[in-house]
């Protein structure tokens, strides 16, 4: 039968109806989506050397991995004693060299046969034979015709990450590639461009068929890496089409046009016991020209920790509150929202503005009450958790809502809140400052406002990396400071033992210390598990200086504003994230008191401390893998600028790991790497931008394309198009 580009992989030659349920396991259906299935990585005949280059670059001292290919001569077993060694004899046009392993023998014996071929990557050395030797090398199999062509054309060889089930059926590196290169050439005139012409033709883009075919079987390198620009760039297009799509819908919904009450805000501001900084008034400068306009302001107010943001938050309140409108303001923890509003309270108790507190372990009839106002229609601000977007909340005049520590919260929680009224305002917080390149892809459509000054007369904190052997020492820096009319935290990262994990829990921490070392202290304890009256309590009696010392878990990691604590004991160190470890970080050294943050860990991560010359710009992508964790720890150590560490948790762990990029809505990424690929990116969201600011239906002929993969492979995204 004809194969199309929709048939069943199972009529490919050697597959059939069984190996084809194996590939639809997979996720490998039709030849389209084989065609889609491309190399993990390549064999590329300039980087292949000899076995006579080899031994001479040996004995001049060469020591890095080199590739070589062979055809296996001889396979043998050498016993001595309990142990065995297993030796494989290749030989090449130049001469021999051998291969050894000694662990997984049955493994390699039944994998090396006589007269395969394979190419060998690893460390040569020379043995006191003078044999050229290779020590558990990585390979690949080859044909003998691949072996042949690679010699004399100088083919480039791509290999699969074929998955286990298909192995199981005995179908391996040499059996996927003839089965790709059927794929290719029976069907690789069927595939579609998937890109309008003038976009490929601007940017230089090889076509989808030359792409696809260059990245299974790429005649260069140079067409290869231009295969590779190409599906980095489509996928990055597409991404920032749906974000230009979703700024364009924004701009043409009309929202509610707010009159600033200038002597409220001047009355409210000179009641302050501090000025504002430069960085916080072109912040309400910016977000006052929003809520001025009919257009809902769409807004991220970014900000490390400390500079600012919630009073800032706190007279966009109040403009639209005293513009007779409801406003939610939505913390990501029943602390931070119950501290939230005990500060509106306090600062607005001599202004006419109403604070209600929802929280989800509130009693029935208080959450009742407020839910009553809410519906109302009474002006308030209303402070809360995921209480605010439950089924009962309903807003009858939601005017603004501000969602805090907005990373916190997925994608569909902040629709529920925002969809709670037509077109608010939406202001979206973050103290986890944000990469440029995650800005413009998870926050493309938003208008972004940094705060980039930290107030006047604050103190940087100094950061130690200590091994819990200094533990005792710690304890009475920590008591003396206390003596000083100071207050300490010391966080721990578990609330209960767990048998998996050798963690120090609170609890039963919290029970050791109050009647060892701390015994002479006032000790309070707070974590996750507590009640909500419970932990505000404890907060409540730790700001009045009820407490010496709060021992915690993370639970106090975003927003707790303690302005006496000033030293913080972070235990188990290196099991936290670095930017939980800012954050936790950003609790103290909000007074006028130097601030201190001992981070204990392990003899073995605390020994390896940089100098203060230490520059992570440095470190090549090698040591970054090999050393995360004491990178992570003396980065803190050595770094104060949260932008700076975010850059370096980025490239430590990943914009999915850090950022959510799931809870986003946006798809996963598939070629495209947000931190190798800037300059793309740059250039995809330019073009992407424009062909939408020119065409916003994508109703051009031209653009059909776009409308069509849109529908088709981002519907889902599309259902949080009016989101922030």
């Amino acid at each position: 039968m004809s194969i199309s580009l929709n048939s069943s992989v199972q009529y490919l030659k050697s597959i059939g109806p069984k190996k084809g349920e194996l590939f639809s396991k997979i996720g490998i259906n039709t030849v389209h989506d084989l065609l889609y299935f491309f190399p993990s990585r390549y064999l590329d005949r300039t980087t292949i050397l000899d076995s006579s280059k080899v031994s001479n670059f040996v004995a001049l001292g060469y020591k890095n991995e080199i590739t070589i290919i062979g055809k296996v001569v001889e396979t043998e077993e050498i016993r001595y004693g309990k142990k065995s060694i297993f030796k494989v004899s290749f030989k090449d046009e130049k001469g021999f060299f051998e291969c050894v392993w000694f662990s997984g023998i049955k493994f390699f014996r039944n994998r090396f046969k006589v007269d395969d071929y394979y190419a060998i990557s690893a460390k040569p050395v020379i043995t006191k034979y003078g044999h050229l030797q290779f020590a558990h090398p990585d390979f690949d199999k080859l044909s003998s015709s691949e072996s042949v062509d690679f010699r004399n054309t100088g083919k480039i060889i791509p290999f699969y990450r074929v998955p286990a089930e298909l192995k199981k059926s005995n179908l391996g590196d040499l059996s996927f590639r003839k089965i790709i290169s059927i794929a290719v050439t029976k069907c690789i005139d069927e595939i579609s461009e998937t890109l309008p012409v003038n976009i490929v033709v601007h940017n230089n883009l090889l076509d989808i068929k030359a792409t696809i075919k260059n990245k299974h079987f790429p005649e260069t390198i140079a067409l290869l890496d231009r295969a590779n620009y190409r599906l980095k760039f489509e996928e990055l297009f597409y991404i920032e089409s749906l974000i230009a799509l979703k700024k364009n819908k924004q701009k043409k919904r009309n929202g509610f046009s707010y009159k600033v009450n200038i002597p409220l805000v001047k009355k409210f501001l000179q009641s302050l016991s501090f000025s504002l900084t430069n960085a916080q008034l072109k912040a309400l400068h910016d977000i006052r020209l929003d809520l001025e306009s009919s257009t809902p302001m769409n807004r991220l107010l970014q900000g490390d920790v400390g500079s600012g943001k919630t009073i800032v938050a706190l007279i966009s309140l109040l403009i639209v509150v005293s513009n007779n409108k409801q406003a939610a303001f939505m913390a990501p923890t029943e602390i931070l929202a119950i501290q939230h509003f005990n500060n509106l309270k306090e600062m607005l108790a001599d202004f006419p503005i109403k604070v209600e507190l929802l929280l989800g372990g509130q009693k029935a009839k208080e959450k009742n009450a407020a839910y009553s106002k809410m519906e109302d229609s009474i002006s308030a601000i209303y402070v809360g958790t995921h209480a605010l977007i439950e089924d009962r909340a309903r807003f009858s005049n939601l005017g603004l809502a501000i969602i805090d520590e907005q990373h916190k919260f997925g994608v569909a929680q902040r629709s529920s809140l925002i969809t709670k009224s037509y077109a608010p305002d939406v202001l979206v917080m973050t103290a986890t400052p944000i990469p440029r390149t995650l800005t413009m892809t998870l926050y493309g459509d938003l208008d972004i406002t940094i705060i980039d000054e930290m107030p006047k007369n604050r103190i940087p904190i100094k950061t130690y990396l200590r091994s819990d052997s200094k533990l005792d020492k710690i304890y009475k820096f920590v008591i003396d400071s206390i003596h000083k009319g100071l207050q300490a935290f010391i966080v721990y990262p578990l609330v209960e033992e767990s048998d998996k994990l050798d963690l120090k829990a609170a609890e039963q921490y919290f029970a050791d210390l109050s009647n060892t070392v701390f015994s002479k202290q006032r000790v309070g304890l707070i974590h996750g598990k507590m009640k909500w009256d419970e932990k505000r309590e404890a907060m409540e009696k730790f700001a009045e200086k009820e407490f010496d010392l709060l021992i915690s878990t993370t639970v106090i990691e975003v927003g707790i504003d303690i302005p006496n604590a000033n030293i913080m004991v972070i235990n188990d160190a290196h099991r936290f994230g670095l930017s939980q470890l800012h954050q936790l970080r950003g609790r103290i050294g909000r007074g006028k008191e130097q601030g201190h943050c001992i981070l204990v860990t392990s003899e073995a991560f605390a020994k390896k401390q940089f100098d203060a010359s230490f520059n992570f710009d440095f470190l090549s992508p090698a040591q970054i893998q090999k050393n995360k964790t004491i990178i992570r720890l003396n980065s803190l150590v050595n770094y104060s600028s949260g932008f700076k560490l975010a850059e370096i948790d980025m490239k430590l762990r990943g914009p999915g790991d850090i950022y959510g990029l799931k809870q986003s809505g946006l798809p996963d990424f598939k070629y495209a790497n947000l931190i190798e690929d800037q300059d793309i990116l740059l250039i995809a969201k330019d073009a992407a931008f424009s062909l939408i600011d020119s065409d916003p239906s994508l109703t051009k002929n031209e653009n059909k394309i776009i409308r069509d993969n849109i529908r088709n492979f981002y519907k889902s995204n599309l259902h949080y198009s009016n989101i922030a």
